[in-house]
């Protein structure tokens, strides 16, 4: 729908207002009234859901690369802060829960990092193992990663104190940002269900995921009771609704772990080995109970390792 019709004149759009958003003020959203507005079609006629549908699973793409994007400068400005304020006669980064914090924010970045690098790749081919993955972890890790976003955000923000929370430093921005990602393109609710359709229309969604998973078994004893136990959900045959939202956040830190111990077995680091444990035994440890705040696990966590790898001075 062009603004002007091949023969110069305005086309019929009419803009009643901008939106005053929260966040993502550089990005112009508008009220619109179309009156016999011209446009050119896209797709076939009649199928004009499974045409934006399709451009929409690129765009939750992007989602998960922008929050993962986020998440990282988020965590950088965090860690940079830590090492260079002192309180009570220490730097903050050397004070022992502050370190937790940090470590754990490091975790969930770098997590989120490595689902979006993977799913971008799964986008790059045209094999039917990788365009059955991508189904259904689009929207696994665009509901994840956005909406883990929005917390770190806030932690990252808080490490900063009273000044973090000043339109002078970045974080005020990345915050208002956050939650734009995670609601357009999709909600949280309506990608949880997608995950769900994902894996019971069709049987070899789950045969791809779990064969996905299976080349990192045998590295961690938390990421080994984890695939048993959502494998025992898919073969169940019994999942519902309300638990959209728990299988879902099963499926996508399962693979978060999966990578990040292929990674550690590829990268000769210690920062990469930590990572992976780190992960697994935060994570998917159902012992621990995980899951209330960040730095809720200091002693599972290898925080020197994390703190080091993640932004070296």
């Amino acid at each position: 729908m062009p603004r002007r019709l091949p023969d110069g004149t305005l086309n019929g759009i009419y803009i009643q207002r901008l939106k005053d958003k929260v966040g993502n003020r550089s990005n112009a959203s508008a009220e619109v009234e179309f009156r016999d507005a011209w446009a050119s079609l896209l797709g076939e006629s009649g199928r004009g859901v499974p045409t934006i549908l399709e451009m929409g699973t690129y765009t939750r793409l992007d989602c998960v690369i922008g929050s993962a994007g986020l998440m990282r400068q988020a965590v950088v400005q965090a860690v940079h802060h830590a090492r260079h304020r002192s309180a009570f006669g220490a730097r903050l980064i050397d004070q022992p829960l502050m370190r937790s914090v940090l470590a754990d924010l490091v975790l969930e970045s770098e997590a989120a990092t490595a689902l979006a690098l993977r799913l971008a790749r799964a986008f790059e081919s045209d094999s039917p193992s990788e365009t059955t993955l991508r189904r259904a972890l689009t929207s696994a890790a665009k509901f994840w990663v956005c909406k883990r976003g929005c917390e770190l955000a806030a932690e990252a923000m808080e490490v900063l104190g009273g000044n973090g929370y000043t339109e002078e430093l970045s974080l005020a921005r990345i915050l208002r940002e956050m939650p734009v990602n995670s609601i357009w393109e999709g909600s949280g609710n309506i990608m949880c269900l997608d995950v769900l359709r994902a894996f019971t229309k069709s049987a070899a969604t789950g045969e791809v995921v779990l064969r996905e998973l299976s080349m990192v078994r045998g590295q961690d004893r938390h990421f080994d009771r984890a695939f048993e136990r959502f494998a025992a959900v898919l073969s169940s045959g019994t999942l519902v609704e309300a638990q959209a939202r728990s299988f879902t956040q099963s499926f996508v830190t399962l693979m978060q772990a999966a990578l990040l111990l292929c990674a550690a077995a590829t990268e000769v680091s210690v920062g990469a080995r930590a990572a992976a444990e780190s992960f697994c035994a935060t994570r998917l440890n159902r012992e621990l109970g995980w899951g209330a705040v960040f730095g809720a696990a200091d002693a599972l966590v290898d925080s020197g390792a994390l703190l080091d790898r993640t932004f070296p001075e």
